[in-house]
């Protein structure tokens, strides 16, 4: 993976940029000390690192605008960030870069049960916002895994989703309006506390731009009622084929789960270790979760129960109390901690139709064969988001660019059989060469148009997304 060289002149004007950003914003919101950019020089991904050349940490929309503008003046590029939990190297800077991060913007600013609204700031965590309503009965619905931790801001930048999106959808789905900074520092409205903005949909080209087009300093987001209840229940199969094809059996007969989330036996052994979750020993585990009143969730169950049958599961077993069910989401929440205690590895994130998991699961296993790297399966099986961990040692050399070139022809099996490259984690760096994969040179000079627009000067997170072959002569 190559990242842009970084820019001399820049560099050679390292010292008057921090001046200059120093003394226009207060004197603790400017980090330049190298052993204070260290925190900085990677997210998730952190296969790749490089320190900026400084960070800046505001408070407020104008502190924003007004770092933005002394960037935009002096060609400085710049990075957004949120929480750094990106798992595509979304907010990886280069030696040349300003990161501009949003973790102090954590204010709610309005709260309207009436339109069930939200309106904060967005360096607040994702299960924060759900967190500041529970009290009044609503809640926030995408759900990450890393929502514990994730910023709004990164949710907006990607688009995330989570293991309830299969009802409630991702990010787009739950955003109403933004408050962005443009590079040159103007700040623009786009949406608002109601749905269907009129004019041209704005919103959908911001939510999943990937920090490409301006830096969301606020948002309104949609809260919903909380369910009156829910209940999961967990499946286990003999293999991971069998567990594919259940899915995509539910999901044709029509049957809205809130949720379904596969598991393998790597993974579930790794997850059962960490969270004692009374997952079974098996080959494949569905976490199958429905809501509503009691009498709607035993409907759904039964429902889903029969069509399960078909399938020969060698365990069904129903959360018989809140604990259980803590424990069973606490299980799969963790997954990625858990697995990362016991190996080095790369999550990817390709979508493919559901009919269609049954094929890929056995596909990967044939690559993990082929590869010599083992794989742990996660992923939200009800919209077919795949989330395989590919294992790796990080202190062997060579093993990183094997796992690399693994992961490159999982996504591409992803795109052939009618899916995409990514469902909620983002192009960042990680996927970037393979957007040839998935779209035409037409189709990549359409979005890049688009950037035109909105960061003339590319200068927003310009090393990411787009191959760099692309990109060529509009990045500085």
């Amino acid at each position: 993976m190559e990242l842009p060289r970084p820019n001399p002149m820049v560099l050679e004007r390292r010292a008057e940029i921090v001046a200059r950003l120093k003394e226009a914003l207060p004197a603790d919101t400017v980090i330049d000390d190298p052993r204070g950019l260290v925190a900085y020089e990677c997210d998730a991904l952190t296969a790749y690192r490089c320190p900026p050349l400084a960070v800046v940490l505001p408070r407020s929309t104008d502190e924003v605008a007004a770092a933005l503008r002394i960037c935009h003046a002096m060609d400085v590029p710049v990075v957004p960030r949120g929480a750094g939990t990106s798992l595509a190297g979304g907010s990886l800077p280069t030696a040349d870069a300003v990161v501009i991060g949003v973790a102090r913007l954590t204010e709610v600013l309005e709260t309207d049960y009436a339109d069930r609204i939200i309106r904060l700031q967005t360096g607040r965590t994702n299960l924060s916002v759900t967190g500041a309503v529970e009290a009044d009965g609503f809640f926030y619905a995408p759900d990450p895994s890393s929502q514990l931790a994730c910023a709004i801001s990164g949710n907006i930048g990607m688009n995330s989703g989570g293991a309830h999106c299969l009802k409630y959808g991702v990010t787009t789905n739950n955003l109403l309006g933004v408050t962005m900074v443009l590079m040159d520092g103007t700040v623009v409205e786009i949406g608002g506390a109601y749905m269907d903005a009129g004019d041209l949909d704005l919103l959908s080209v911001i939510c999943g731009s990937e920090g490409q087009l301006g830096i969301v300093t606020e948002a309104t987001l949609r809260i919903l009622p909380k369910p009156e209840g829910a209940r999961p229940v967990l499946m286990g199969f003999d293999s991971s084929r069998v567990a594919g094809a259940c899915v995509s059996d539910i999901i044709e007969a029509g049957v809205l789960p809130v949720a379904i989330e596969f598991m393998d036996r790597p993974c579930i052994r790794a997850c059962e270790a960490f969270a004692h979750a009374g997952y079974p020993d098996v080959e494949a585990l569905l976490i199958i979760e429905v809501e509503g009143s009691p009498a709607e969730i035993d409907h759904q169950l039964r429902l889903i129960r029969e069509i399960a049958e078909r399938h020969a599961p060698e365990v069904i077993r129903e959360s018989t109390s809140a604990e259980e069910s803590a424990a069973i989401w606490l299980g799969r929440k963790s997954a990625f901690g858990a697995m990362g205690q016991i190996n080095d590895y790369m999550c990817l994130d390709g979508t493919i139709p559901v009919t269609e998991l049954p094929l890929v699961l056995e596909r990967i296993g044939e690559l993990s064969a082929q590869y010599g790297l083992g794989v742990a399966n996660v992923f939200h099986a009800g919209d077919g988001n795949m989330h395989p961990l590919i294992l790796f040692d990080a202190n062997k050399p060579g093993d990183l660019e094997l796992c690399e070139q693994m992961g490159a022809d999982i996504l591409r099996l992803c795109v052939e059989v009618g899916g995409c490259l990514t469902g909620e984690h983002g192009v960042g760096v990680e996927k970037r060469d393979l957007m040839t994969v998935q779209f035409s040179r037409e189709d990549l000079e359409a979005q890049l148009k688009v950037k035109d627009v909105f960061d003339p000067k590319w200068l927003l997170n310009a090393a990411k997304v787009f191959p760099l072959a692309v990109t060529e002569g509009r990045r500085p």
